[in-house]
Parts: structure tokens; C-alpha cells; sequence
């Protein structure tokens, strides 16, 4: 992906030099669609419960005519993924998503082998409709499983069962070429061996590719102003962690990235984009893009609120926030992404994605690697198992010294 660079100690500017991206970073597209049948307490994400249709045709409108908007910022570029999140994309009909990808493929040169990845939550889907998504376009689903356990789904607040969720994934199976199951650990009461029993069941299935991640308390959820009472304490969840991942190593799965694991050529292509600090364009209500032009990088935010988001998009004016990324944060934004990844990164990759030379932050890598917690060769840089099980100590190295360009 990019060139091999020998790592050698070279001085620090005195300044940030201006920046210059030769090659544009990959390009994906995000899009958000914000509705839920039910707000689950621990969510964090911006979703909003339906009550009722969802106003599906002036949302797809919204969403052409954002793009529309934003073509000068990526005129020509390839398109290598799409992603629909939310809230609950499976609440598109099929012909929605249908007029959607259509019009896509009209404005942006989306390439023959994208992968286009549809979230789905098991109590929204039937045969017919995984059929329907299918033959849209859409050629990888990823369902927010969460358990398999009745009891662990009630006290998630998911509004499907057990049965659903194996159902569900017997679907997304039998329908599409590539497929994920989300899963969860940490749940209220939950024993690692319930933890494992979940594993066991989604390995079934076959998926292809699983993201398994403890469940946390985030700030503005109902789980953080009430917690559960019975949550497992650190050392638990570190120890179903740890079993987890052995057991899926045990049956063929790389644990690529903190909490996902994929048989071979199955990684999330559109999540390792994100890892790779690569640019992506984000439509829809409060979705966030990363633009790389020829001297800066830009972020965005869409309105958020889905009633603002309708009006203004529909005005021609879709963003609510947008600013520019300074050349002395690419660094630490850069390796924040990069060093999730097990295999990290090679060292000309730093250089491509922050028009900054890994000199920059030499002085940090040797640091890091004279504690055990990266490792650094001249065609990678990657952290070493202690420095995955302690990533925010890792990052905080490259922290101290963002300032210096």
C-alpha cells in the first residue's frame, strides 16, 4: 500500500512544514440512517426511535442531494466501500435501498468489487427482505446480535429474542457471500461461560467474520445515569477477553483488530480503511467524513437531529460542523488508527496519510518499543500483545509530543 522507508534518526523541524498529500487516501462512504424501533440503554450512537414509518423517501432525497453537495470535494475518486450504519439501516425497504445504490452509482464511480455492507438488526429482518437487500446490491450484512440468551438480551433492551438472532443468521448465511455477527461481553450477570456459549453458538453458523467487545457504560446512555447492578467486575471481562479470543483463534479466526476476528480475506475492508487512516465521505444525519484534499484534511458533521438534517440537505447545505485537521494532530489521529490493527503499519503508510516523516515521531516508537509495547522494523510497525492489551497507555506516548509537528 506504501512504500518501504529505512527508519533513521533524522532532527525535528522547528515548525510544521506545510502540508502536501501527493496520492489521495482510499475512499469509502458512510451512510447514516438514524431511525431505531427502540433506543437501547446503551447506546451512544445518534439514533432516534421511529414511532412509526420512518419518512423513508424525503430521507432518501436527503441523502442523494447530500451528495450531490459534497462532489467537489471528491470529484473522480473511487468509491472502495459503502457502509450503511445507524440506528437500523434494515429499516430501508428493499426498493429503498434499491433507488439509493442506484443513484450512487450514477454520482460516484463506485468500483465493481466495493463492498457494501448493510447493519441489520435481527428483530427488523425476514427471508424476504434479506433476498431483497441482496439483489440491491448489498453483498455483506453485519447483525447486531449482541447474545444468543434470552436473559442477556432482555437486559440489553433488545428488542429481539434467541431464536431471532439464530434465525437471522441463518439468513444472512444462506443470502449473502460475506457476513458478520456482533456480539457482546460483560453483560449483567453474565458468567464466562455464558460468554463462551455465545461464541459456540454464532461459530454455527460459519460467519466469516465476528466483532466480540465488552460492553462499557458510555456517557448520555441510561445505562450510565442507571447502571446495572450485576455487571462482571474488570478482572471477569478481562478473563472472558482473553478466552474469547483463544477460542476463536482456535477456530481459524485472526484477531486483526482490537475486537474483530476474520477467516481468511473476510477482514471488514470498509472498517480497514478506517484503520488506515484513509478518507471517508459520511451522508446522513450526524454522520462524520474525513476528506484529504491537496494541502489540508477535512472533517465534517451532518446535522444531527434527523428533522434538521431533512431541511437542510434538502437546501443544499448538509453540514452543521466543518473544520480543518492541523498538521501537528495528523500524527497521533494516524497512529490512534493505525495501531489498533495487529499487523500495524508499514512506516511509509505515516508519511502517505500526514505528509509528515516518521522521524517525526521516532523518538516515541523507540520509547515504546524499549517497553514492550511496539514493535519496530523497517517495513512495519505494529504493537506487540502488550501494547493491544494496553492501548490507551501506547497512545498516550505519542500524546505528550503532538505539538511538535
Amino acid at each position: 500500500m506504501a512504500r518501504v522507508i529505512p527508519i533513521a534518526a533524522a532532527p525535528r523541524p522547528a515548525a510544521a512544514a506545510p502540508l502536501e498529500f501527493r496520492v489521495s487516501p482510499p475512499l469509502s462512504l458512510y451512510i447514516h440512517i438514524p431511525w431505531c424501533v427502540q433506543k437501547c440503554p446503551y447506546c451512544d450512537f445518534n439514533s432516534h426511535e421511529a414511532g412509526g414509518e420512518i419518512p423513508e423517501a424525503a430521507y432518501l432525497d436527503a441523502l442523494i442531494a447530500d451528495v450531490q453537495t459534497a462532489l467537489p470535494l471528491v470529484w473522480g475518486r473511487p468509491v472502495v466501500s459503502v457502509f450503511f450504519g445507524g440506528g437500523t439501516p434494515s429499516l430501508l425497504s428493499p426498493a429503498g435501498l434499491d433507488r439509493l445504490l442506484a443513484a450512487l452509482r450514477a454520482l460516484l464511480p463506485l468500483q465493481p468489487d466495493a463492498e457494501i455492507t448493510l447493519e441489520a438488526n435481527p428483530g427488523t429482518v425476514e427471508a424476504g427482505r434479506f433476498a431483497g437487500f441482496r439483489s440491491a446490491g448489498i453483498n455483506r450484512v453485519s447483525l447486531g446480535i449482541q447474545s444468543f440468551s434470552d436473559t442477556h438480551l432482555q437486559a440489553l433492551g433488545r428488542i429481539h429474542g434467541g431464536a431471532e438472532a439464530r434465525a437471522a443468521a441463518e439468513l444472512a448465511a444462506r443470502h449473502f457471500p460475506t457476513f458478520n455477527l456482533d456480539l457482546m461481553y460483560g453483560l449483567p450477570s453474565q458468567t464466562q461461560e455464558q460468554a463462551l456459549t455465545d461464541i459456540e453458538t454464532a461459530l454455527a453458523f460459519a460467519p466469516p467474520h465476528l466483532s466480540c467487545y465488552q460492553l462499557t457504560l458510555e456517557p448520555n446512555t441510561r445505562f450510565a445515569a442507571r447502571p446495572p447492578a450485576d455487571l462482571p467486575a474488570g478482572d471477569a471481562c478481562a478473563d472472558m477477553q482473553e478466552a474469547i479470543e483463544a477460542r476463536l483463534g482456535e477456530a481459524g479466526y485472526a484477531n486483526y483488530e482490537t475486537s474483530a476476528f476474520a477467516r481468511h480475506s473476510h477482514a471488514c475492508r470498509h472498517n480497514l480503511n478506517y484503520w488506515h487512516f484513509g478518507d471517508y465521505l459520511g451522508i446522513g444525519a450526524g454522520a462524520h467524513s474525513k476528506l484529504t484534499l491537496h494541502d489540508r484534511v477535512l472533517r465534517q458533521m451532518r446535522w444531527k437531529h434527523p428533522a434538521a438534517y431533512l431541511k437542510n440537505a434538502a437546501a443544499g447545505m448538509p453540514l452543521q460542523e466543518e473544520s480543518e485537521v492541523g498538521g501537528a494532530d495528523l500524527p497521533f489521529e494516524f497512529l490512534m488508527n493505525a495501531l489498533r490493527l495487529a499487523e500495524g503499519f508499514p512506516p511509509g503508510l505515516f508519511e502517505a496519510r500526514t505528509a509528515r516523516p516518521i522521524a517525526a515521531v521516532l523518538a516515541e516508537l523507540r520509547a515504546a518499543q524499549a517497553d514492550g509495547l511496539l514493535v519496530v522494523e523497517p517495513q512495519r510497525i505494529a504493537p506487540t500483545l502488550r501494547g493491544r492489551r494496553f492501548l490507551n497507555v501506547l497512545l498516550q506516548r505519542f500524546l505528550a509530543d503532538d505539538s511538535s509537528g
